[in-house]
């Protein structure tokens, strides 16, 4: 087995990236960083006591270990393989993870070609929006080698609770874009059900009451019914990003011949909030969409 990871490349720092890679920084491994946006990376490696680097290529030649979490497929397959991409500063026993939410076909594809370069891949998806990337309490699903997963197994626990080895690679994305697609129904489902209490005049708070202590309780209902009713849409997962994740979890049920009608209904819906200009705020501003068809409002 690869002795254990202590050097740690960590590629894109967005609102989750951000969390995590300052866990790892706590946690006492050696990170070097990268961002698009370089001045990002500049400001949080000084705050943080790390190192940015100049390309991909530059973070991978110092890494042991490889993490990218970005937006999408596209972005992780330009990362990891593009030109001055981290592929081309790998080095023997270099290990890539992608925590990003980039479907199976994607993650399939580019464990594949990285593969034939001699590099190891895993993909790791998260669960949890930036409070929990915040504390170190993420859900993450893995795809690939278990010998690749214990390898990093101590990086991955200082970035979440729950360490789940879903199979080989994709697995672990199948798993989040099913999960995904799961918490926007329920909470569109919530939002409904907020707009038909209203609408029948009943107290709301009652009804949330009645609902979180009964079979009608449902994380969702706990996490979204308050930003909802205050129109609080202050990105924890953005909007766009789950409508990606909704649709690729579409494709992937297509593919393997199932119809997910419940799916179907929140991407539109989803799709409707982001044509209303709530696509960068948090997923919960679906909501919009959903008083947009009823006529009616919550407040």
């Amino acid at each position: 087995m690869s002795a254990p990871a202590r050097r740690v490349g960590f590629i894109g720092l967005g609102i989750m990236g951000t969390r995590m890679a300052a866990n790892l920084v706590r946690a006492g491994f050696e990170l070097t960083v990268w961002n698009r946006t370089g001045e990002i990376a500049d400001r949080w490696a000084a705050d943080h006591g790390a190192r940015a680097m100049g390309t991909p290529a530059e973070v991978a030649a110092t890494s042991d270990v490889v993490i990218t979490m970005v937006v999408d497929g596209a972005q992780v397959e330009a990362l990891l393989l593009g030109e001055t991409g981290a592929a081309e500063g790998a080095h023997d026993d270099s290990l890539f993870v992608d925590m990003s939410t980039i479907g199976p076909v994607a993650a399939r594809r580019i464990g594949e070609t990285l593969a034939t370069r001699g590099v190891g891949f895993i993909d790791a998806p998260v669960t949890g929006s930036s409070p929990k990337a915040e504390d170190g309490t993420l859900t993450i699903m893995v795809g690939g080698d278990a010998e690749d997963l214990e390898r990093v197994r101590p990086l991955l626990e200082t970035m979440g609770d729950l360490i789940v080895h879903a199979g080989p690679i994709g697995h672990g994305q199948a798993i989040k874009v099913i999960n995904n697609a799961v918490a926007a129904i329920n909470t569109a489902v919530v939002g409904e059900a907020l707009l038909a209490g209203r609408a029948m005049g009943v107290d709301l708070d009652a009804l949330v009451r009645v609902m979180s202590a009964g079979s009608g309780g449902s994380a969702m209902l706990d996490l979204k019914s308050g930003p909802m009713r205050s129109r609080d849409y202050v990105a924890l997962f953005k909007l766009e990003h789950m409508l990606k994740d909704v649709r690729l979890c579409l494709e992937e049920a297509e593919r393997a011949g199932i119809e997910l009608e419940s799916a179907r209904w929140v991407e539109r819906a989803l799709a409707a909030a982001a044509e209303q200009g709530h696509g960068d705020k948090d997923f919960v501003a679906l909501v919009e969409a959903l008083e947009t068809r009823s006529g009616t409002r919550l407040y």
